[in-house]
């Protein structure tokens, strides 16, 4: 049984990852509806919610049926770190979980994110800091080092551990890698296999395939699977891979069907959750590629559906695909 303090998520759970402008609540829903875990908010600048900027406040919204739930944070100021706590609490989350591994560069730029993997001694001493000023578990999520030549993850997760994080999430690439290149994760490995370590090591990175899932689980000894990118516009995703758990089988493919009714809630949730009608819509656009994606001959359909502004005039898009596409 994995644990994180004293949440039971079961043998090798699988955790959507906080990824920006893609893990707000109604696609967090959708995913736990099929099986996600543990779900984490977007990533809030703590800068942002102190100064109570509107974005990163409404990012902290969470709903009942999330939970477990973690809210990310991130910064590299401890002050503001520390009162970004206190603000955090006030949404009750399950978990708080820091980024020490967002690449980009106007994150990294301000020496938080995976800028702070050139600081070891401020990672740990504001998770330290951090998880002394809360009762609510702290986790982390970081990558391997700033680059191959600074890689030293077991011993960064042996003082973070130490510092009185919960769980460790690690993405299998350097901050140099960005997304590039193919995840390692034998380093993450390493990390789990250390036998000062006790508290779960969940991997990240490249985890694309139910069969992928399997090897890290059975082949790396991993205690569980962070999943961003494979997740967008399949929430199906944790489903097919605890299916194949189950059966060593995969479920058949998603119908288009089953794709345009799930895209037409998550257009209607995101409406609802941003409360105004033409929000809505423009926030679902960047998500319509992924539903549709392998359909052959949907490029017309898809330009539809990202420049019509209208709910009606989306909903006729949608009834039209299903009479062109839906014995797909």
């Amino acid at each position: 049984m994995v644990k994180i303090g004293n949440i039971e998520l079961g043998d090798f759970p699988l955790l959507l990852a906080p990824m920006e402008d893609v893990s707000d609540p109604p696609f967090r829903a959708l995913c736990k509806e099929q099986g996600a875990d543990v779900v984490y908010t977007e990533f809030i600048s703590s800068e942002g919610l102190i100064r109570d900027a509107a974005k990163s406040v409404k990012k902290m919204d969470i709903y009942e049926k999330e939970r477990p739930v973690g809210i990310q944070i991130f910064g590299a100021n401890l002050e503001s770190m520390l009162r970004t706590v206190e603000i955090v609490e006030k949404s009750k989350p399950d978990i708080i979980d820091i980024n020490f591994g967002c690449p980009v560069k106007k994150v990294v730029s301000k020496g938080a994110g995976a800028g702070i993997l050139k600081d070891i001694d401020l990672m740990v001493r504001l998770t330290e800091a951090m998880v002394k000023h809360t009762k609510l578990p702290i986790t982390i999520k970081t990558r391997l080092g700033w680059d191959v030549d600074s890689i030293k993850i077991v011993e960064v997760a042996e003082r973070l551990q130490d510092a009185g994080a919960k769980a460790i999430s690690i993405h299998g690439r350097t901050r140099a890698q960005m997304y590039k290149g193919v995840a390692d994760w034998t380093q993450i490995a390493a990390v789990k296999n250390n036998q000062r370590m006790h508290i779960p090591i969940f991997g990240n990175g490249d985890v694309d395939s139910p069969e992928k899932a399997a090897l890290m689980r059975d082949e790396f000894g991993l205690d569980g699977a962070m999943i961003g990118r494979a997740s967008i516009g399949n929430p199906w995703f944790f489903k097919q891979v605890k299916h194949f758990f189950r059966t060593g089988t995969h479920l058949p493919e998603i119908s288009i069907a089953e794709r345009v009714h799930t895209a037409r809630r998550h257009l209607q949730m995101e409406i609802d959750w941003k409360g105004i009608e033409i929000v809505g819509i423009m926030e679902m656009r960047r998500h319509y590629s992924n539903y549709f994606r392998g359909v052959p001959h949907f490029k017309e359909y898809r330009t539809k559906l990202v420049t019509t502004d209208n709910l009606d005039m989306l909903n006729q898009h949608f009834e039209e695909i299903l009479s062109v596409f839906g014995n797909s």
